[in-house]
């Protein structure tokens, strides 16, 4: 799952409508002009107006540098409708360079509607300083399929001030889950409506989250050649019985259940919250849109110390594509999304005149010296509080890093039902929960 429908300061979207035709999502061949038209996805919707002009602007500077490069972007909302994907992909409806969750990437290439990079690869300027790990998710039986935009991690995103007021130490946050579940306690004390920690447990993020838990745990939910279910595991077994001391015992969870995120992002926006896994991208929501302020949030690493969950975006091409087509998309992304330091998610200076927020840890797409200059742009230009996520950078790094496992949506839904039952029922079995999911989880992955 996206860690929160949002990217950067607003949405940044975009796919076009099933009722257009295939003409419009896709140009199919090069203009007789000499011109190479491509069409992409992604374009923020007018409605964010800072970053839609940041995106036009990139295009047309892009056009002006490759004269016989044409750009024709689409915007809707979401970048990629769950709903209507798989239709578009299999009614060639499909942008010539089109956004995908990581999650997708190997779907896409299973059902053979994505074009093969990698004969043009070394024409991406940016691809060997792209992380390895996030390279790997679009890389099927040693061909290139896809181009990483984004990646982010889930940590544990807490309220400095609910810490000072509980007598906690705002500059070390909890790194195990007995002491999330200590300083949770103290800090629901407060009273007033005080929660000391949030989970999700509806529409299937309560599911998103039991699997970044597993893998705080050192566990995973399916086993490595994807075939069975690994949730009826001793790890899987303190995942929810963590959750139902905190909320039946300590009584620190608040008594209204069956959270999703806009939920939770309420009460940490309101001040009533003091702890809940997040990636980063949740920051500049919780202030621009739910009262927030971005000295009193910070975080912390994933709490276990044995894993972290990882996801983001990327780009593939539409198998239709000529060659001068994914030569143009490749020279697109370079200048877009993936120069240290400049284009639409890198141009710092021009994000911070916007009042952008600037200096989250994340994304943090590069390595090596492509990496430093983009950190070191980014340093430059930061109007955020950074020495708020210095816990999460030195915690988060040395942990396994693992994606969403396969069929993530429909494992999300039994998942939830797990979640959600030790959160509402005092009496809930999680033996039975477990062993539950597990049957139903392996029918998920025989069905493939």
């Amino acid at each position: 799952m996206r860690s929160t429908g949002f990217r950067r300061t607003f949405a940044a979207i975009g796919v076009c409508s099933l009722a257009l035709t295939a003409t419009a999502c896709g140009s199919g061949d090069d203009s007789a002009s000499g011109r190479t038209r491509i069409t992409v996805n992604c374009q923020p919707p007018r409605s964010a107006k800072v970053d839609r002009g940041f995106f036009d602007s990139d295009v047309a500077s892009f056009e002006k540098k490759n004269p016989d490069i044409d750009v024709v972007a689409h915007d809707a909302f979401p970048c990629q409708d769950p709903k209507t994907f798989d239709a578009k992909l299999a009614g060639g409806q499909m942008e010539d360079v089109f956004y995908t969750y990581f999650t997708d990437a190997k779907h896409v290439v299973d059902i053979h509607q994505a074009a093969d990079l990698t004969p043009y690869i070394k024409e991406l300027k940016s691809y060997d300083s792209l992380q390895q790990q996030l390279r790997d998710i679009y890389t099927v039986d040693g061909r290139i399929y896809g181009i990483p935009r984004t990646g982010y991690s889930m940590g544990l995103l807490y309220n400095r001030k609910l810490f000072q007021r509980a007598g906690l130490d705002p500059d070390q946050p909890p790194t195990t889950w007995a002491e999330v579940r200590a300083d949770a306690r103290k800090i629901a004390a407060l009273g007033d409506g005080t929660i000391g920690y949030a989970d999700y447990s509806a529409q299937n993020q309560g599911g998103w989250h039991f699997t970044a838990e597993m893998y705080a745990q050192g566990g995973d939910v399916v086993s490595a050649d994807g075939k069975k279910a690994t949730v009826d595991t001793p790890q899987g077994h303190a995942v929810l019985q963590n959750l139902h001391d905190m909320r039946w015992s300590d009584d620190s969870m608040g008594s209204k259940q069956l959270l999703v995120i806009n939920d939770v992002q309420q009460l940490m926006g309101s001040g009533r919250l003091g702890m809940y896994l997040s990636a980063p991208d949740n920051i500049p929501i919780l202030v621009k849109e739910k009262g927030g302020d971005y000295d009193d949030l910070a975080l912390g690493p994933m709490p276990g110390g044995q894993g972290t969950l990882i996801g983001g975006d990327g780009y593939m091409f539409n198998k239709h594509d000529t060659p001068a087509q994914i030569r143009a998309g490749l020279k697109w992304l370079d200048s877009m999304f993936l120069t240290p330091g400049s284009g639409f998610l890198g141009d710092y200076a021009r994000a911070k005149k916007a009042d952008a927020p600037v200096g989250l840890p994340e994304p943090r797409l590069f390595t090596g010296a492509a990496d430093a200059k983009d950190q070191q742009v980014k340093k430059a230009n930061a109007n955020v509080p950074v020495q708020n996520y210095q816990a999460f950078l030195d915690g988060n790094a040395p942990l396994r890093k693992k994606i969403e496992p396969p069929d993530a949506q429909q494992i999300y839904s039994v998942l939830d039902s797990a979640v959600s039952a030790v959160l509402t029922k005092k009496d809930a079995n999680i033996d039975q929960l477990l062993g539950d999911a597990s049957e139903k989880i392996d029918g998920i992955l025989a069905r493939g």
